[in-house]
């Protein structure tokens, strides 16, 4: 059941972007696809409309891969995953828990996304 919403701030790890957005945190998800299982992250779905960059947009930079459909944003200056737009729905934003002030991500309780069953490009195409 998700859990009240409420306002939050984060930034990256040096704190070049900063943001805010609203969100009820759980349920927090995980994925398994390539990109996220590598780097990791639990990631909580922020309120459509409420997700802004309050500094720092000039270093946050875009990552997309395969299917070009989800848009991954990272600082440029110290590489942290701060948020994305998943393919599933690129109108939601998905933030990086460990970006927000006061929040614990390893606390939080996260579903499962199984991304590494999403249609890929075929090899060469």
């Amino acid at each position: 059941m998700p859990g009240p919403v409420q306002k939050y701030s984060g930034s990256c790890h040096c704190g070049r972007i900063t943001f805010e957005l609203e969100s009820a945190l759980n349920p927090a998800v995980r994925c398994n696809c390539s990109l996220c299982r590598r780097k990791g992250a639990v990631m909580v779905t922020a309120v459509p409309g409420t997700f802004r960059i309050v500094s720092g947009k000039e270093h946050v930079t875009l990552y997309q891969f395969n299917t070009l459909a989800a848009r991954h944003h990272f600082c440029s200056a110290c590489g942290i995953y701060t948020h994305h737009n998943p393919r599933t729905d690129p109108t939601l934003t998905r933030v990086n828990a460990g970006c927000l002030e006061g929040v614990d991500p390893l606390a939080l309780e996260a579903e499962l996304i199984d991304g590494a069953s999403f249609t890929t490009v075929a090899e060469g195409g």
